[in-house]
């Protein structure tokens, strides 16, 4: 025959939480858009600033469908600089110039002095007292400047 097992006391059962304790949340919740997702962020040097300016990947969720649900408009390129990222939109209604970052631009073509763009606007935070262009897609390509994709190619018109 066999020995029997000698019987251990049961383990003590774990306190199940009660609504007096706190729970712990992390903020903010990990979602897209999230910094919490940039894990190979190299920390900031001396005398560095953030950008202000919400990029395509930096952009609330809020802010992305107010963006998109809001109406096109139509205008013309007036600059924009590859290298920097960013430049500026003059609306074919008039006003003020818009800011459009590279992240917000769609299609193959970097664009030119003169093309015709449709774009959405979004409010920059944090004060959103000015407005920067989203979604910017070109219409219609300048036929004058020889284009670039973002691949590198030069291609005439």
């Amino acid at each position: 025959m066999s020995d029997p097992v000698p019987a251990t006391p049961a383990d003590p059962p774990l306190p199940l939480p009660s609504p007096q304790t706190p729970v712990q949340l992390s903020f903010p919740f990990l979602r897209e858009g999230s910094r919490v997702w940039e894990r190979e962020r190299k920390p900031p040097q001396p005398g560095e600033l953030p950008s202000p300016l919400p990029t395509k990947r930096t952009r609330t969720y809020s802010a992305t469908v107010r963006a998109r649900s809001g109406p096109v408009y139509k205008g013309v390129c007036k600059n924009f600089s590859r290298s920097q990222g960013h430049g500026f939109i003059r609306p074919s209604h008039g006003g003020e110039d818009i800011f459009v970052h590279i992240s917000d631009i769609e299609g193959e073509y970097v664009p030119m002095e003169g093309d015709e763009v449709t774009y959405k606007v979004c409010k920059v935070p944090p004060k959103n007292q000015k407005i920067q262009a989203v979604d910017v897609v070109i219409t219609h390509q300048n036929p004058v400047s020889k284009h670039e994709t973002w691949s590198g190619q030069i291609l005439s018109s």
